[in-house]
């Protein structure tokens, strides 16, 4: 490893510890390990492992994951998505086509893939090229700093196991991907006491759908959830991924979710969606959405945090997997390119980083999201979204973040293939899976 920042003299020390094996932590090793960085990642949990989410990958998520070499092929019930069906309050329907298919070529611009299966996918992919990750390994402590490096303390997740190798382990950097909680922020003291996330979502697998919903991806913006928002993505087979969120502080309170589950399966728009024989599997969960980047701690130390516990959701949509990717990407960079400087250096650049790809997008996300509180104010925006194949082409691209929320306020982001570009994983093949 020609450009590892120490060589490590035994299998407990490593240039770069990564806590987190979700999409946030496997995209920052990968970099990591691209450039000849020796990674180590811990996660507490045994693959393959459920976690709570809508289960959908916008534009940006699906181009960071061919930029990183992900092959699609390997989750199973990868669902690639060509047209998007949106309720407006007043009850009109419109339909969005993206353009999956453009010059005898098919791209992906949206895709849905379950979270058990596209993270055990990324894990199994990282260890291809060469990361190392201990599963059943849980981030206990900070147990000791230097000015060269640190050391931290974990646990193994199964109380029987006495035989945890990486009792102990020093790294150069700590890079932060456990979640919205992260102990690791938490060892620092860069946690946010009662903090309980900006939005709050609820989720249920359904089978033996024979409604339109079978093939279409629907988001349905009920009056009574706005700016909230209730949705079913299609996945092979007849299934789908069916929940809703809610803005903290809206009409309903996340107690309020449980009871409100049944009745809105039964609203008659969503019923006929999903047709007569749709089936609840398993249980439905629930999980908050850290979405307040701007003012969230984003390094300490040696540590710099990522994904959730960065609050690097979209505020406005509440989506989190293109940012969670996007985060571990900038904050390799961040280590590859000033690592040499100290961590002072690499905090800054990070920050900056940070700065520059997330925050007016954030800001702008706040903004509409204000407006998708007024009923009113959400026909309007989604009338103008329908008024001519020209807005619906480029509204829907903009949805799925084919192009930075604030893009065009921000003239550094501009490019000449602007809202043109193609979609991820682009093949000759015109077949789509829709």
């Amino acid at each position: 490893m020609p450009n590892a920042i120490f060589k490590p003299k035994s299998s407990n020390q490593c240039d770069v510890l990564i806590v987190g094996a979700g999409p946030a932590g496997i995209a920052a090793a990968i970099t990591l390990t691209a450039s000849g960085q020796n990674v180590l990642v811990i996660d507490k949990a045994l693959f393959p492992r459920d976690k709570c989410c809508g289960d959908g990958l916008t534009t940006g998520a699906l181009r960071i994951l061919e930029m990183l070499g992900f092959n699609p092929a390997t989750v199973d019930n990868w669902q690639v998505c060509s047209d998007v069906w949106l309720r407006s309050p007043s009850g009109r329907e419109i339909q969005l086509q993206l353009p999956n298919i453009k010059n005898n070529k098919t791209s992906q611009f949206a895709a849905i893939a379950p979270r058990i299966e596209l993270d055990n996918a990324l894990v199994k992919h990282a260890r291809s090229l060469g990361v190392k990750i201990i599963e059943g390994c849980a981030f206990a402590s900070v147990a000791h700093q230097t000015t060269d490096d640190i050391t931290v303390s974990t646990v193994s997740a199964d109380a029987t196991d006495l035989s945890n190798e990486f009792h102990e382990i020093t790294a150069k950097f700590v890079i932060a991907a456990d979640g919205m909680w992260s102990p690791v922020r938490k060892a620092f003291g860069a946690s946010q006491p009662g903090y309980l996330g900006e939005w709050h979502a609820f989720r249920q697998y359904l089978s033996n759908i024979t409604g339109p919903a079978r093939d279409r991806l629907y988001v349905w913006f009920d009056a009574d959830l706005l700016p909230g928002y209730a949705w079913s993505f299609p996945l092979p087979n007849g299934r789908v991924n069916v929940g809703f969120g809610i803005l903290r502080g809206s009409k309903y309170s996340v107690q309020d979710m449980k009871s409100l589950w049944p009745e809105l399966l039964a609203r008659p728009h969503i019923a006929e969606a999903l047709g007569p024989d749709a089936t609840l599997e398993g249980r439905h969960t629930a999980w908050p959405i850290p979405a307040r980047v701007t003012n969230a701690k984003l390094a300490s130390g040696r540590a710099i945090f990522i994904g959730d516990a960065v609050c690097a959701a979209d505020t406005m949509t509440g989506e989190g997997i293109g940012q969670a990717l996007l985060t571990g990407v900038l904050a390799a960079e961040a280590i590859i390119g000033a690592h040499r400087r100290g961590p002072t250096a690499v905090r800054n650049s990070y920050e900056t980083k940070m700065r520059r790809e997330f925050f007016a997008d954030h800001r702008m996300s706040q903004v509409l999201g204000r407006v998708l509180q007024n009923e009113f104010l959400t026909r309007g925006v989604l009338r103008v979204a329908n008024y001519s194949d020209w807005t619906r082409r480029n509204f829907v691209r903009w949805m799925f973040e084919d192009e930075p929320r604030a893009a065009l306020l921000t003239p550094r982001r501009w490019h000449r293939k602007f809202l043109k570009r193609r979609g991820a994983f682009e093949t000759s093949d015109t077949a789509t899976n829709n």
